[in-house]
């Protein structure tokens, strides 16, 4: 199904099924523990053994020598995976660095040997026996440091740089003006399963169960690394414990539990041990980034500018923090540039709402720094910037955008009125305040396909290599079939996570949810008109409901066109170029109150408020819990995520769930979300757009500035821990 034109109506704005608030159809199996996870097939290949992976203990260098006689000769071995005897690899296209290292070493804890044995212990046990030399050779490893070297990314996910106008004299001419600089730190996925794959060859054919957001991603870099075409790799992946952008692309764990089962001749499985994962593995790269505003003294914003420098390896690629000013608020003159530093630090990619998370970190305070320099309210500044037009193509218009109902309703919502001056309320030892800022993602699309089957007892069965990451995805799915073909949802089988199943555009920034489940619809609506076809009713007026298909005054039961076989069709979703004429995304208002102890610094949220322009909603329920949970990772983004660098010796000295700090219940308050009714038809023909990361986009920022309105404190470094409160707080007085 090509979609390249606005949809128009179709099943699915019945909104029987799709836009109701069901509970998780794979909800039963998570709770009972029947859900398979990747380090849980136990069933699916006969005699696993295991494999324990062994980390480089340099940040850069190469290995003079590597002994692996003591680790081949210990208890239960069977055999020991090196760069030296794994055979020629090549790396995936979406890797920055090679995931068995050797001789050379390109970060600290990239994976260099796999020790298999009969039992984890024993595997772990054998790994702490492989003796290795290293050559250590000087290495990068401080993003202030290497910011004077950066330089214009040769890739990037945007253009690293955008001009419109004359910024620079703009700037220079305002009535008020803000420059400012803001920094935030390296983050970790954190997720609650780590990385794991089981591996099982079958002659020259390679079965792998692991937890990926991207099936046919990994299949074809998983055959790139090892050397085999793709049509010898199936990739499994039903049910996945959380990911955030890490398990986008292909991990060692999947490459090395490949390599250990073809040494030991038999099925192995490897989990990255969670100390591993930070170092192994991506995270969100730290950014310093100088934000000029310049505005007349009603508070028209005149001039804009943002730019942003982060560091990779070499090859890699900039964290595109400017994205989002580009697009949010207007201003005649505007500039922005990413700038891009080379680090000997494990890679930099794709974390939950890569670019704006980081990136409206600081553009939201800085927009309520110029707030309180021209004296206006935060939301009626941000309301008096808005434009309905891209601000860098005027004739590109925005599909819909409801961002200043967003600020309004939430601003109502909240009891924004109520808020008084920085530092003026004081509850007991309690600084209290309120701070709100801007939610932005854009709503890209992805080609998506999708097989449907319908039995002779009226059942459709959906399969597709979408993945659910913990977002709803068996449901949603599920919804859009049943509307689709006029079914319960009971009567919906839905099937996800094989690379025998049709490619779908997988879990990943906020495309997922849309493409997949339009990719779904495609398949379903060329089952309708096979089914009318069969039934010799005319496809162009058959409705489907109740489970019939009813036209030309017949109403005849879905499941006779199947008789006693099956009826079985695939289709997928290819998008036309209507996000080149028009500018699709989503939009929020965040909100929140926080209160800050006078004598330690100690920060509580106290309340929390996401108001969401995002297309149509497919289930409210899981919407919600969607934003909740982004919401919970913005108060860790503001207060307490930060991995450390060592940047004498170039690695991540936190690197694990004791040090490196995360949000838990006793941190979140009540956690309030509202979506306005939209349904944007120049999205898909689900209408829908995405909330996923919208929920996180904004929310460190809105915290920030409610701790600024608390204590009249402003601290443009990311996380806002008590170090950097106290020395400025009024005490007891």
């Amino acid at each position: 199904m090509k979609f390249d034109t606005p949809a128009g109506a179709n099943p699915i704005d019945r909104m029987r099924v799709v836009g109701q608030p069901l509970d998780r159809i794979d909800g039963p199996r998570k709770v009972t523990g029947t859900a398979t996870y990747a380090y849980e097939w136990h069933d699916v290949a006969e005699r696993a053994a295991y494999g324990h992976v062994v980390g480089a203990g340099i940040a850069k260098g190469r290995l003079a020598s590597i002994d692996i006689s003591a680790a081949e000769r210990a208890p239960g071995v069977i055999a020991v995976v090196t760069a030296a005897n794994a055979g020629p690899l090549g790396k995936g296209k979406k890797n920055t660095a090679s995931l068995l290292g050797g001789p050379q070493i390109e970060h600290y804890h990239q994976a260099i040997a796999l020790v298999v044995a009969e039992t984890f212990e024993q595997a772990r046990a054998a790994a702490g026996l492989v003796r290795v030399a290293y050559v250590r050779e000087p290495g990068r490893y401080s993003l202030t440091r290497e910011i004077p070297h950066a330089v214009t990314p040769q890739e990037s996910e945007i253009p690293p740089d955008s001009e419109v106008g004359d910024f620079e004299g703009a700037f220079a001419a305002a009535e008020v003006t803000l420059d400012a600089t803001y920094t935030t730190p390296d983050q970790s996925h954190s997720m609650m399963e780590p990385m794991a794959s089981l591996a099982d060859w079958d002659g020259d054919r390679l079965t792998v169960w692991t937890s990926s957001q991207m099936i046919d991603w990994w299949r074809s870099e998983l055959a790139r690394t090892l050397g085999i075409h793709a049509d010898k790799v199936r990739v499994v992946s039903p049910y996945i414990g959380g990911g955030f952008g890490a398990k986008l692309f292909l991990r060692a764990d999947a490459v090395l539990a490949a390599l250990g089962a073809r040494a030991a001749k038999r099925p192995v499985k490897v989990a990255l041990h969670r100390p591993l994962i930070p170092n192994n593995t991506t995270h969100r790269p730290a950014t310093e980034q100088r934000i000029r505003i310049g505005a007349s003294r009603d508070g028209t914003i005149t001039a804009i500018g943002h730019e942003s420098w982060s560091g990779d390896l070499p090859g890699g690629g900039p964290e595109p923090a400017v994205q989002q000013t580009r697009l949010l608020y207007a201003g005649e003159h505007r500039m922005s540039r990413l700038r891009l530093a080379t680090l000997d630090l494990p890679e930099g990619n794709a974390m939950r709402a890569p670019g704006e998370t980081p990136g409206m970190m600081a553009l939201e305070m800085a927009m309520d720094e110029m707030a309180d320099r021209l004296g206006m309210d935060p939301v009626e500044f941000r309301i008096r910037n808005d434009t309905q037009v891209d601000p860098e193509q005027p004739g590109c218009p925005f599909s819909q955008r409801q961002f200043v109902e967003c600020l309004r309703q939430g601003a109502a919502r909240f009891g924004w009125a109520r808020r008084k001056p920085h530092g003026s309320v004081r509850e007991g030892r309690w600084l209290v305040g309120m701070g709100m800022a801007a939610g932005f993602r854009n709503a890209p699309v992805m080609k998506s396909g999708a097989r449907a089957r319908l039995d002779g007892d009226g059942r459709v069965t959906i399969e597709t290599d979408m993945t659910d990451i913990g977002t709803g995805s068996y449901t949603i799915i599920a919804q859009t079939a049943a509307e689709t073909m006029g079914l319960p949802v009971e009567a919906i089988e839905v099937r996800l996570g094989d690379s025998d199943f049709p490619v779908s555009a997988g879990s990943g920034g906020q495309w997922g949810a849309n493409s997949a489940t339009a990719g779904v619809y495609a398949a379903c609506m060329k089952l309708r008109e096979v089914v009318a076809t069969r039934l010799e009713l005319d496809p162009s007026t058959a409705e489907f409901f109740d489970g019939r298909v009813h036209a030309d005054g017949r109403s005849v039961p879905l499941g006779e066109a199947a008789g006693d076989g099956q009826i079985v069709v695939q289709d997928a979703i290819e998008f036309g170029d209507l996000d080149e004429r028009k500018q699709i995304s989503t939009f929020a208002a965040h909100f929140v109150e926080v209160a800050v102890d006078a004598l330690t610094g100690e920060t509580r949220v106290r309340r929390m408020l996401a108001v969401c322009a995002a297309g149509r909603i497919l289930n409210p329920k899981q919407a919600r819990s969607q934003v909740i949970g982004a919401m919970t990772m913005g108060v860790g983004a503001a207060l307490c995520e930060e991995l450390v660098v060592d940047d004498g010796r170039g690695f991540f000295v936190n690197h694990d769930l004791t040090s490196y700090e995360v949000p838990v219940h006793a941190d979140i308050p009540e956690q309030d979300v509202v979506f306005l009714d939209e349904a944007d038809a120049d999205s898909s023909p689900m209408k829908a757009k995405g909330v996923g990361e919208l929920g996180l986009c904004g929310v460190p920022a809105a915290i920030a500035n409610a701790i600024h309105n608390a204590t009249g404190i402003r601290v443009r470094d990311y996380p806002i821990t008590l170090d950097k409160l106290i020395d400025h707080l009024p005490g007891a007085a």
